[in-house]
């Protein structure tokens, strides 16, 4: 029983240190202040910066979402096509020739190639499939550049594994642990609508064929197995005030954190022709996204989409994620880490990761000027652990991909169906 409880205290803890890891990793070395020792020095320091606070805040350098003017997706026809075969399981690993110098050094698609890359295929719940063109407003082909860095080696782990396994039904199911979910195929996926879902194209479709599992779709939401959940100790206020949310952190031990999966329909799924006509052995990459419509709403806060800034820009130049590692089964995974390469449509970076992950949301936390609080959003869909075959050796990365204006053009739109609640991102 001991054994029991020390590894339960160990779990929480963990938890909790995920949690303020999550809050606190965006806002520099802030923490480290905190923990000084109070002196006479540390005392004069603090007189002298409440005289000067106002001047302090205007001038100090502070991350914040820039809002620019997106480009307009709009679909133009829609056709009928022959019925998938639903022939596959669902790869969670990619292979692609492509390198991080292969992608950077590929001919720009021209105004025609990105109507056809973002040209994109609909399967309903019921088998039928469509294909819809798309034409492109208000486009700059110049407004999202990266710059050129050196090629690192990745590989799924990087020494100690920086993962938070999230325990405990107080965490699990607040903001912003709540909006990762499970995919049947076996990938996780992110809230971003009240009942969409966005993930990663491989698992749904292999480039060829959507793959089994993909017409009947379901979308999982860990829920704590007890009914009466409300008269839980741990969801008192008292006992627990969410930390995550920058209240005060208090706790207390759940007496049942048994958590289990209640699954959600799919309605339809969407799927750009990037990633079909790319067949993930090419520049199809870049486009291994898929936007889910769920039959009914999930009721639970979700994450707003943004357009993923340059790496240089990103708080401590830091990304986060949570999904459903295959090596941690029934558990939520939550890490982040560092960027480190990019190219105008992916971002290789350092998290630790295992299959199942792919499909997360990567997003960031960042000051909003406008609404004048932090706001956390998604720029980025991981697309998981990826091979690399290059001169008879493997080369292993992990990558996510970049959520650019034209994809974020395009997602708003498969979410609100009309253009003009999509106009800045």
């Amino acid at each position: 029983m001991g054994e029991r409880e020390s590894s339960r205290t160990g779990e929480i803890n963990q938890t909790r240190e995920a949690q303020r890891r999550e809050n606190t990793a965006t806002e520099g070395q802030a923490e480290e202040h905190r923990e000084r020792p109070f002196t006479l020095v540390s005392l004069f320091a603090s007189l002298l910066c409440l005289l000067f606070l106002p001047s302090v805040l205007s001038s100090s350098p502070r991350r914040q979402w820039v809002l620019q003017r997106i480009p307009v997706v709009l679909p133009q026809q829609t056709e009928a096509r022959p019925t998938p075969q639903f022939l596959n399981e669902a790869r969670l690993d990619v292979a692609s020739p492509c390198d991080p110098e292969c992608h950077k050094t590929a001919p720009r698609p021209s105004y025609w190639d990105l109507r056809s890359l973002l040209a994109y295929e609909t399967l309903d719940s019921n088998g039928q499939l469509t294909e819809t063109a798309i034409g492109i407003y208000g486009y700059n082909p110049y407004s999202n550049t990266s710059p050129r860095s050196h090629v690192r080696r990745k590989r799924q782990i990087f020494g100690h594994d920086g993962r938070f396994s999230i325990a405990g039904q107080n965490f699990l199911l607040k903001y912003p642990f709540s909006v990762a979910v499970k995919l049947s195929t076996g990938c996780s996926g992110t809230l971003v609508g009240d009942r969409h879902v966005l993930t990663a194209a491989h698992c749904v479709h292999d480039g060829k064929n959507y793959v089994k599992g993909a017409q009947r779709l379901r979308v999982g939401f860990l829920k704590p197995k007890q009914r009466d959940v409300q008269h839980s100790p741990i969801y008192l206020p008292s006992n627990f005030t969410n930390h995550v949310e920058g209240g005060p952190e208090q706790y207390s031990p759940p007496a049942n954190d048994k958590m289990k999966f209640q699954w959600i329909r799919a309605k339809r799924t969407h799927v750009p022709k990037g990633w079909i006509k790319g067949n993930a052995n090419d520049i199809g990459m870049d486009y291994d996204y898929a936007l889910l419509e769920l039959k009914k709403p999930h009721k639970r806060r979700h994450m707003k989409l943004g357009v993923s800034p340059p790496a240089q820009r990103l708080p401590g130049h830091r990304v986060h994620f949570s999904g459903f590692d295959n090596d941690r089964p029934g558990q939520l995974v939550y890490r982040f880490c560092q960027a480190g390469e990019e190219t105008s449509d992916l971002l290789y970076q350092h998290c630790d990761a295992q299959p199942g992950a792919s499909g997360s949301g990567v997003y960031a936390r960042m000051w909003d000027g406008r609404r004048r609080r932090w706001e956390r959003k998604v720029i980025g869909v991981f697309s998981g652990h990826q091979w690399v075959e290059k001169k008879g050796t493997s080369q292993e990365f992990n990558v996510a991909v970049r959520i650019t204006p034209l994809k974020y053009a395009q997602i708003c739109y498969w979410i609100k169906g009309n253009f003009v609640d999509c106009r800045e991102g």
